[in-house]
C-alpha cells in the first residue's frame, strides 16, 4: 500500500513568443526586424566597441557575442572566444543540460521504506534522489500518511539513506570560503531538507520575559541561551552562533528583541546534512503519537519495500530557481544529479560536470578554454566564453524538446527575479529573457532579445571580469542590451 504526496506546479508559457519557426533550406544571410527590414547591426557593434574600450581602460577583461538565433550570424562581438569566469551564467549550462538529459517532466522522488505489521515497523528508511525542493511540510505529509496506513511504533532506528549522492557534501570550489554559514553555501546531499538549512524563529513576548524561540526543521538543533524581550521601540539585536555537535548542531542564542515586533527569522546552512531529514521525520512522527524506540542513523540502502513517497514539481518548474532567482543550492543539486549513472554508484559533481561538457561538445559550443567545475558558478571555478554561451543559448532555443521550458525559466527584464529592477523601460513587451551573474570581480548577463511579429530572436552574452563596480558595470552592459532591443524592435 502506498500513498503519494505531490506538489502541483505549473507555469504558463508564452508559446507565441517561444515558437520556433521551421528551418529554411538555407540559413539566411541576414536577420530581420519586426518591420521586415534586414537588421542594421552597426548600432549594436558601436555599443559593443564602446563597452570593450571602457573595460580595457579600467583594466578589466570582457567577452561579448551577439548572435542571430536562426542563422547563427554573429551580429557583434568583442573577444568572443575569451573564456572568463561567468559567475551565475553557469546556471544556463546546468539548466540546458538538465533539460536535455532528464527531460522537462522529470520529477525527483523521496520515499520512506520498510514494513508495517500490526502497527509496528522494525525500522524506517528515508531515501532521497536529489530533490532540491524538499520541505518540512513534505516530510509532515509523509509522516501523516504513515500514520494513516497504520504506523504506531518503530522498534528500531530511523535510517537515512544518502547513497544516491557521494559524501562530498561541499560543492566544488565552495571550500574557498569554509567559514561562511550563510545559506548560499549550503551543502548538497541525496536527501536534502529545506535546502540543508536551519531557521531560527524569534517572537517577542512581554518586556522582561524571554522571547519565544524555535527552529525549523525541528529536532536537529540543540539550543542554549535566551533572547530577552525589551520595551517597545528597542529594536532587535539577536545573536546566534552555530557549531557542529556530532551529527547535529549546537546553537547559542542571546541579545534582545523589542515587544511588538513581528516574528524574526534567521537562516543558516547546516554543516553535515547526513541525518537532518531523519531527525526531522522522527520529531514529526512523535508529534503524531508514534513511539520511536531507536535512534537516527545513516544506512538502509538494502531496504527495497517502499511505503510512501513524495514527488517534486517537474524539472521545468524547479529550474525557475536557477534562471529567475539564481539559487546556488538548487543549481548544485541539479548539477550533481546529472552525474547519477543509475548503476548503483553514487552521483558526483565531477560526473555532472562531464555531462554538461559533453552536451557543449555535442552542440559545437565547447573549446579548449572551457572549464566546467560546478553548476552554480559560485566562487573561482568555471571558465566560459561569450561564444560558448551564445552557442548554448542558440542550441537550447532551437531544440523543440526543451526550448519553451528553457526560455520560460529565465528572468523577464523589468518584471521578475534578478531582472525585476533592470530594463524597466522594456517590461511591457517582455522582450528580454536573461540570466544575471555577479561575483566580487565578475558581472555577466546572457540571454535573448525575443523577436515579435516574425522578427528573429537574438542571443547575447556579456561577461566582464576584473572590475567590481557592479552598478556601473551593469549600466554599461544594459546599454548594449537596450540597443539590441531597439534594433530588433525596428
Amino acid at each position: 500500500m502506498r500513498a503519494i504526496a505531490r506538489w502541483a506546479a505549473a507555469a504558463p508559457l508564452l508559446l507565441a513568443l517561444l515558437a520556433i519557426p521551421p528551418e529554411p533550406a538555407r540559413a539566411r544571410e541576414a536577420t530581420t526586424t519586426e518591420t521586415g527590414k534586414p537588421i542594421d547591426a552597426a548600432p549594436i557593434d558601436r555599443e559593443v566597441a564602446a563597452l570593450e574600450k571602457w573595460v580595457a581602460e579600467k583594466g578589466g577583461r570582457v567577452t561579448i557575442a551577439v548572435v542571430d538565433v536562426r542563422s547563427g550570424r554573429m551580429l557583434a562581438a568583442a573577444n568572443p572566444k575569451l573564456a572568463l569566469n561567468p559567475a551565475s551564467n553557469s546556471k544556463l549550462l546546468t539548466a540546458a543540460a538538465a533539460l536535455k538529459r532528464l527531460g522537462p517532466d522529470y520529477r525527483y522522488t523521496t520515499g520512506v521504506y520498510g514494513a508495517i505489521e500490526h502497527g509496528v515497523a522494525s525500522h524506517l528508511v528515508l531515501r532521497g534522489h536529489g530533490d532540491p525542493s524538499l520541505a518540512e511540510a513534505d516530510l509532515a505529509e509523509l509522516a501523516r500518511v504513515l500514520v494513516e496506513i497504520g504506523l504506531e511504533r518503530v522498534d528500531g532506528d530511523i535510517l537515512v539513506d544518502q547513497s544516491r549522492f557521494d559524501t562530498r557534501y561541499v560543492p566544488p570550489a565552495f571550500d574557498q570560503q569554509p567559514n561562511e554559514w550563510a545559506s548560499f553555501r549550503s551543502p548538497v546531499s541525496a536527501i536534502a531538507l529545506e535546502r540543508n538549512t536551519v531557521t531560527l524563529n524569534v517572537l517577542a513576548t512581554e518586556p522582561g520575559e524571554a522571547a519565544r524561540t524555535w527552529y525549523q526543521p525541528a529536532g536537529f538543533v540543540e539550543s542554549t541561551g535566551r533572547v530577552e524581550t525589551r520595551k517597545v521601540g528597542s529594536g532587535q539585536a539577536v545573536t546566534w552562533s552555530l557549531e557542529p555537535a556530532g551529527s547535529r548542531l549546537k546553537a547559542r542564542i542571546g541579545g534582545h528583541v523589542a515587544a511588538g515586533l513581528p516574528r524574526l527569522r534567521f537562516n543558516r546552512r547546516v554543516d553535515d546534512p547526513t541525518l537532518l531529514p531523519g531527525y526531522a521525520l522522527g520529531h514529526l512522527l512523535r508529534a503524531m503519537g508514534v513511539e520511536i524506540k531507536g535512534k537516527v542513523a545513516a544506512g538502509g540502502a538494502g531496504e527495497k519495500h517502499r511505503l510512501v513517497f513524495h514527488e517534486s514539481p517537474p524539472l521545468s518548474a524547479l529550474l525557475a530557481e536557477l534562471g529567475k532567482h539564481s539559487d546556488n543550492f538548487y543549481a548544485e543539486m541539479v548539477f550533481k544529479s546529472l552525474g547519477d549513472a543509475n548503476d548503483g554508484t553514487p552521483a558526483t559533481s565531477a560526473a555532472g560536470a562531464k555531462v554538461v561538457l559533453e552536451w557543449l561538445k555535442q552542440i559545437g559550443a565547447a573549446d579548449d578554454q572551457t572549464r566546467i567545475i560546478n553548476g552554480s558558478g559560485l566562487f573561482d571555478a568555471n571558465r566560459v566564453s561569450a561564444d560558448t554561451l551564445c552557442r548554448a543559448l542558440r542550441a537550447a532555443y532551437r531544440d523543440p524538446t526543451i526550448s519553451a521550458e528553457f526560455v520560460s525559466q529565465l528572468a523577464i527584464g523589468g518584471v521578475e527575479g534578478t531582472l525585476k529592477w533592470r530594463f524597466r523601460e522594456h517590461r511591457d513587451r517582455h522582450s528580454i529573457r536573461a540570466k544575471t551573474g555577479t561575483l566580487a570581480k565578475s558581472d555577466a548577463l546572457s540571454g535573448y532579445v525575443l523577436g515579435v511579429n516574425g522578427a528573429d530572436p537574438v542571443a547575447f552574452s556579456i561577461v566582464l571580469n576584473g572590475l567590481g563596480d557592479h552598478r556601473e558595470d551593469r549600466r554599461r552592459i544594459d546599454r548594449v542590451v537596450g540597443q539590441i532591443v531597439r534594433v530588433v524592435g525596428g
